[in-house]
């Protein structure tokens, strides 16, 4: 398997809603509107990134800084298409972004998911990834939905 990891063109739209929608990850009619600016703005600073694979995108990875701090992102949204997990990708993707952070100086990359059952093999992902939970909001997302928030500091 010959595997690059890169930040996300245009071209790689269609074949990422097809990640979004195999791996449920949220409706990929969303991708249009969410990822626009990062399209048209060259000043951007989020991020999107996808692992390639025989030339397609597999993967899709989207971060940004969050809001009144300072070298701080919020991972919001990592997923490999079903007919490729449990191969170790999301595993580099991470270390892609991670990375990519460090060399830009920022410190802290955070990352938050669903305390429901069906997302315990996510929480545990993180944790493999070095990842600490640091919180638990209540019932954010919906009743009886926490959000679990997990934090990761990137440089010393």
């Amino acid at each position: 398997m010959n595997e690059q990891i890169r930040k996300v063109e245009k071209k790689d739209i269609p074949e990422l809603k097809k990640v979004l929608d195999s791996s449920e990850l949220f409706p990929s009619y969303l991708l249009d509107d969410m990822i626009s600016d990062y399209l048209s703005n060259e000043k951007s600073t989020d991020i999107w990134f996808t692992t390639i694979q025989q030339g397609k995108p597999i993967s899709i990875g989207y971060c940004a800084p969050e809001r009144l701090t300072e070298g701080t992102y919020n991972l919001y949204a990592i997923a490999v298409h079903k007919n490729q997990q449990g191969k170790g990708i999301g595993k580099k993707m991470m270390e892609y972004i991670e990375n990519e952070l460090k060399e830009k100086g920022n410190r802290i990359l955070i990352v938050e998911t669903s305390g429901k059952p069906e997302f315990k093999l996510t929480r545990e992902f993180y944790i493999k990834c070095d990842y600490t939970k640091q919180a638990v909001i209540p019932e954010f997302y919906e009743k009886g939905d926490d959000k679990i928030v997990f934090w990761k500091k990137l440089t010393e």
